[in-house]
């Protein structure tokens, strides 16, 4: 059994048809991705999942209010654009996607590097994701979470029994986690949706 085999719902299996993605899949495989900093066992990551986690929580109280209307992660953000007003689920939405990049870009670091220990694959990943969003005040916590890292055969060993089998999931986790955040950060900026969120 590996951490991949317990998800709920992996990015893989999230439904996309006509270029839209499922709400409801996304949520739940968002959820699981958060699980993934218990693994590296620091407390220091609390708070990148509290940020995540608040902004499942944004993007799940739009869809639960009006499934119909937000039954994809596009409609969602046209209906709070239609709506007027604040656009709570869509910000936490982008934010949400922005940690999901964060993520990916970090673990395809460590598949792509295999002698770099993960504090490396988090640091180089922050370096070109998050960073320039956060300010001067943020910046030192998340760095902090990035020196805090297990070292990398610990984290594997987190993951699960099987390393052959770990790598292969891992890699068509991070393939489709990779995929989804393209298409959603592809959407914000095709109607500047993120502007001045």
């Amino acid at each position: 059994m590996t951490f991949f085999d317990d998800m709920k719902t992996s990015f893989a299996d999230v439904p996309r048809n006509d270029g839209e993605i499922s709400t409801l899949e996304f949520l739940e495989a968002s959820e699981s991705l958060v699980k993934l900093f218990d693994l590296l066992g620091s407390s220091a990551f609390s708070v990148v999942q509290s940020d995540m986690s608040g902004n499942i929580n944004k993007v799940s109280a739009k869809f639960l209010s009006d499934p119909v209307n937000c039954g994809t992660l596009q409609k969602l953000i046209l209906t709070e654009v239609k709506e007027g007003g604040k656009k709570t689920a869509t910000q936490g939405l982008l934010w949400l996607t922005r940690g999901l990049q964060f993520t990916a870009v970090a673990m395809r670091k460590c598949i792509d590097n295999q002698d770099w220990e993960l504090s490396k694959c988090f640091e180089k990943s922050y370096g070109e994701t998050l960073t320039k969003y956060h300010s001067m005040l943020v910046r030192p916590v998340f760095k902090l979470a990035m020196k805090a890292c297990p070292y990398r055969k610990d984290f594997f060993a987190k993951l699960g029994d099987d390393l052959a089998k770990v790598n292969e999931q891992l890699q068509a986790w991070v393939s489709s986690l990779e995929s989804v955040v393209k298409e959603i950060m592809d959407f914000f900026e095709s109607g500047n949706y993120g502007k001045g969120l």
